[in-house]
């Protein structure tokens, strides 16, 4: 028999059992969707992690205070102070910006409106260094910022929370601990993620959060930009130079600050990620071997249904390679269509969940050809014992079977 006889046997098989055959393929296009759809979710997830990272800037470094000893006492946090930016900022080769961070909540109010918002003195590199856009306005100067100015800049939640168009704000007053502040300019709003809401914040100069507003030089952390990502291990190692010159720590001793790569916790929460994407496809594509034991289970069946006509074919010449070709294309022909609804199914349901549940989903291209690949892969195997059995059968035995 020729190859295109045989296919044509084998879709006629399919054809006349076409219930049969629907209900058999339920269960690969469930268990293709399933990984389409698991898989779209892990990827989203991922993409949505590396955004993130790339949205709070590029070849950073973040300081923060640590602990250290105190009179014999161990486990004391120990505050960094503006010296320890100044000395960071004059001290550093490696160092393309260096921004200190002064936090504090402050009641804010805007209007008829107030909140309690977040307030950072900060330079006026910040917006650079953290890749934040203008939206309306400007960034304060520097000249402001050593003249103490009360000026201020809006984060794009700032805006929303008060709900006012934010080119509106521009010029306006606004009264941030009860002092009134002019909004110089508004940013573009990043969004909410899984760092927290880095919208809802408002930005004043260094010297006036120093003097003016907060009354104190304790900052909570410095953000250093490296000029080139490949001085990312010198620029560390730099700042623990200067930091422990500037604590006054002995050799020996311990740091009293903490240095964190971003680079480092995207590779992290990549791979974690990754990890996480692996573990749904991994439970989803149990549903395609339990498709493929339906799909063994069926060609058994059909294989017992028809022992008089494989009798007959090999009566009339068939080889036992033409029988188990015939039986394992009907396996495979069943398993592909199920795959091609199946990616149609799990590609809808991916960005049904994007659109109703604002889920993060990415349906990449090697995710659609490996569950085909598979569902392809899953109907050799199952389907191979089915055809196996159907050529190794008696033909004298199969005539008589009844």
């Amino acid at each position: 028999m020729l190859f295109g006889e045989i296919l044509g046997v084998a879709l006629s098989a399919i054809r006349a059992n076409k219930l049969r055959s629907v209900l058999t393929m339920l269960g690969i296009v469930i268990g293709v969707g399933a990984v389409i759809t698991m898989v779209a979710l892990g990827s989203g997830a991922q993409k949505r992690v590396q955004d993130q990272i790339q949205q709070l800037g590029t070849n950073l470094l973040s300081v923060f205070p640590g602990h250290g000893m105190f009179g014999g006492v161990g486990d004391v946090r120990v505050n960094m102070k503006v010296d320890d930016y100044l000395a960071l900022r004059n001290g550093g080769v490696t160092f393309a910006n260096v921004v200190p961070e002064l936090q504090r909540n402050l009641q804010v109010k805007y209007g008829n409106k107030n909140g309690n918002i977040s307030i950072i003195g900060t330079t006026s590199n910040y917006v650079a260094v953290n890749n934040y856009k203008i939206s309306a306005g400007r960034v304060f100067t520097n000249g402001e910022d050593d003249a103490r100015k009360r000026v201020a800049v809006l984060l794009g939640g700032i805006p929303t929370l008060f709900n006012v168009n934010p080119a509106a704000m521009v010029g306006q007053d606004i009264q941030l601990g009860g002092v009134s502040y002019e909004i110089v300019g508004v940013l573009e709003p990043k969004g909410t993620s899984g760092f927290g809401n880095q919208d809802e914040r408002i930005l004043i100069p260094l010297w006036t959060a120093r003097y003016r507003a907060f009354g104190t030089d304790r900052i909570g952390s410095v953000t250093v930009q490296v000029r080139n990502a490949d001085s990312t291990n010198i620029a560390m190692l730099e700042i623990e130079r200067i930091l422990r010159r500037q604590h006054s720590i002995p050799p020996g001793g311990d740091n009293d600050f903490q240095i964190r790569n971003r680079q480092e916790f995207l590779s992290t929460l990549t791979e974690t990620t990754k990890t996480f994407t692996f573990l749904l496809g991994g439970i989803a594509a149990v549903s395609l071997l339990v498709g493929g034991i339906g799909i063994m289970n069926i060609m058994l069946v059909s294989v017992t249904e028809r022992t008089r006509e494989i009798g007959t074919r090999k009566a009339l010449g068939a080889t036992r390679a033409n029988i188990m070709l015939q039986f394992l294309i009907e396996a495979v022909v069943l398993c592909m269509l199920g795959g091609a609804v199946g990616i149609l199914v799990g590609s809808g349901g991916a960005v049904a969940l994007a659109k109703l549940a604002q889920w993060n989903t990415l349906v990449s291209p090697s995710s659609i050809l490996l569950a085909f690949g598979f569902s392809a892969g899953v109907g050799i195997v199952f389907g191979l014992w089915p055809a196996r059995r159907a050529a190794r059968m008696d033909p004298i035995t199969a005539l008589r079977y009844e």
